[in-house]
C-alpha cells in the first residue's frame, strides 16, 4: 500500500464491496500493458521525493483474474463460472471499463474448437499477453496445483544459436554455481560476436553443474563474479 499509493488510492474508489481479488498489477498505459521491465521500475519506490512524478510516468492497473471472497463470504468452493459472473458483476457496480482506469477484468473467451483457441491466442498476442490460461469453468479455486482443470497455453517462439561469452556465480542456493548466462551472435561482417541478452533460468540443478564444470574449464578472463 505504501508502495502503491496510487492504486490504493484506487481501490477505494473503484472497489465497492469487501473483496478479495486474484489477478494481476501491471503497469498500464494506452489501454495495454507495458513491459514487465517497466512495472520493476515502480519496485521500492516510494512516490514522494525524486520519484514523485513516477506515478504518472508508469501508471499502474489490475487486472481481476478471480474472486475469491465477497462481503464475508469465501467463494473459492464455487464453479468458475459462478465466480466470474458476482466479479462482473462487481465490475458494472464500480464502473470498471477494460483499459481505462486503475482496476479492470481479464478478457475470457469460450472456446469449443482448436480454431477457436487459435483466434483467442491471436488475440491475446495482439494485446502483448504471452498466451492463454484455459479454465474449466466448473472448476473450483484451488490454490497451488491445479492439475487439468487450468492449462496454460503457449506457443514455441522461433529458436535462435547463440554462444555463451560471459557467466556468473549465481545467488542464493545458486551461490556456489556459474548460472547467470550471457548471450552473443555472430556478426556476418566483421566476425565479432554480438552480445544480445542473458538469462537465469530453464536449466535443471544437473544441467548447471555440468556447464559450471565446462564454463571453469574454458575461462579466458576472470573478473570477480564475472567471467
Amino acid at each position: 500500500t505504501d508502495q502503491f499509493p496510487d492504486l490504493a488510492a484506487a481501490a477505494r474508489r473503484e472497489l465497492p464491496a469487501d473483496c478479495i481479488l486474484d489477478g494481476e498489477l501491471l503497469a498500464w498505459r494506452d489501454g495495454r500493458a507495458l513491459p514487465f521491465a517497466d512495472l520493476q521500475k515502480r519496485h521500492n519506490r516510494r512516490l514522494d521525493g525524486p520519484d514523485l512524478f513516477l506515478g504518472h510516468e508508469i501508471p499502474l492497473a489490475f487486472s481481476a483474474y478471480d474472486l475469491l471472497w465477497l462481503n464475508g463470504e469465501p467463494t473459492l468452493k464455487h464453479p468458475l463460472q459462478i465466480r466470474r459472473h458476482r466479479l462482473e458483476h462487481l465490475a458494472d457496480i464500480g464502473h470498471w471499463s477494460f483499459g481505462i482506469g486503475h482496476f479492470h477484468l481479464a478478457p475470457v473467451f469460450a472456446a469449443n474448437t482448436t480454431d477457436e483457441v487459435d483466434t483467442a491466442f491471436h488475440h491475446a498476442r495482439q494485446r502483448g499477453n504471452e498466451g492463454l490460461m484455459a479454465k474449466d469453468p466448473a472448476s473450483a479455486y484451488t490454490p497451488g496445483r491445479r492439475g487439468l482443470a487450468w492449462l496454460k497455453l503457449k506457443k514455441a517462439y522461433a529458436t535462435l544459436d547463440v554462444v555463451v561469452v560471459a557467466v556468473e556465480q549465481g545467488h542464493g542456493k545458486r551461490k556456489g554455481v556459474l548460472s547467470d548466462y550471457t548471450f552473443a551472435v555472430r556478426d556476418e561482417a566483421t566476425g565479432a560476436l554480438l552480445t544480445v541478452g542473458k538469462a537465469y533460468s530453464g536449466l535443471t540443478d544437473a544441467e548447471i553443474a555440468a556447464l559450471t564444470e565446462h564454463f571453469l574449464a574454458n575461462t579466458l578472463e576472470e573478473r570477480g563474479r564475472l567471467r
